[in-house]
């Protein structure tokens, strides 16, 4: 029989796609929030995003949700069958249904529906309709064929002037800037060294919008440029210095404060969620369930998980303080060694 004790072994397995792993151990995603068996034919994850479990009931204690492709259960699909219908429908509405019109096309109850599309998805059916309506909204207007009324019209917006009150949450820069591919958002950023390793910390006009940490300063501006890739990125700026210093003087001592803005931007589940981290005091730990009962979700636990592992802003934005139900540490998107290290910290100076 094959061993798969340690992290090399169960990682070639992996690689391999060996199904005669199955059993020993299942593997999980930082990034996607989704756990599988080691014979899953799934896209391969990168290494550095891999974590490793002895069962399933780890991975989920850890937050992780099953993966729908090889772990699925009796009923799983028939659940997921109809809030994909659910989605289809709110994407394919001029005018998006209404929760009561949903039930009706679906033969289900409001309530049963409203519950379960919350429960699979993190949003409620109005919170999704509203999200594709960006995104189509973001399509349009990076297409250059549509005018920007033209386009918050074919996006589904009834109202110009609705829209306008909200369009810098919506797109993270003016309409005409995004139009233009981002050409207008400028972002400065600067690297340094704090007791973590390497850090990043970028601004834009609304705020601090990303704080990464890791090994390689290279690595870290390539995650940068991921992230805004039609910015126009401004580093070395040397008044900017002395904000990468307030930021590496909060994550030495974070009982201090950091008095900047952030600029959030995700959906409307990730913000809830990360709002509720931002009011978790220093050198305490919550659970992924606690978070989601705080937030009024109870059963999105994975969903919570997954915007932990979304979250572009460390410490600032604390997915570190949270653990698992037992009190261990979990998995964390700049490696479990960092959040080890800032957990002891917080605990010693708290």
């Amino acid at each position: 029989m094959k061993a798969f004790t340690t992290d090399a072994q169960r990682w070639q397995a992996v690689e391999a796609r060996d199904t005669s792993a199955a059993g020993h151990f299942v593997y999980a995603v930082r990034t996607t929030g989704v756990y599988c068996h080691p014979g899953c034919k799934s896209r391969r994850a990168k290494r550095e995003n891999v974590e490793f479990f002895n069962d399933a009931a780890g991975a989920e204690a850890a937050g992780y949700r099953a993966c729908r492709r090889c772990m699925a259960k009796p009923g799983d699909n028939r659940r997921a069958d109809l809030v994909a219908r659910a989605c289809r429908l709110l994407e394919s509405s001029d005018t998006p249904p209404s929760l009561d019109q949903l039930g009706v096309q679906l033969a289900v109850s409001p309530f049963h529906l409203h519950r379960l599309f919350k429960a699979e998805t993190g949003l409620t059916p109005k919170a999704y309709a509203s999200a594709f309506r960006a995104r189509r909204l973001r399509e349009r207007l990076g297409d250059g064929q549509s005018s920007v009324t033209d386009a918050i019209y074919e996006a589904g917006y009834n109202s110009n002037s609705r829209f306008y009150e909200s369009a810098d949450q919506r797109l993270g820069m003016r309409p005409r800037d995004y139009q233009a591919g981002g050409a207008g958002a400028t972002i400065h950023f600067a690297i340094g060294q704090c007791f973590l390793g390497a850090i990043l910390v970028a601004q834009s006009e609304k705020g601090i919008c990303a704080i990464l940490l890791g090994d390689d300063p290279e690595a870290l501006l390539e995650q940068l440029q991921d992230q805004f890739p039609k910015a126009r990125l401004i580093g070395g700026d040397a008044g900017y210095e002395q904000l990468i210093a307030e930021v590496v003087g909060f994550i030495e001592a974070p009982a201090l404060g950091l008095e900047l803005p952030l600029d959030v931007q995700g959906t409307a589940f990730q913000e809830r969620v990360w709002q509720a981290l931002r009011e978790v005091p220093v050198g305490s730990r919550v659970s992924y369930t606690d978070i989601a009962e705080r937030i009024g979700a109870p059963k999105a636990v994975r969903a919570v998980a997954m915007a932990c592992a979304a979250n572009h802003i460390a410490v600032a934005i604390p997915c570190h303080r949270v653990v698992r139900r037992d009190g261990d540490i979990s998995g964390y998107r700049w490696g479990v060694e960092r959040k080890q290290q800032l957990l002891a910290r917080e605990t010693a100076l708290s």
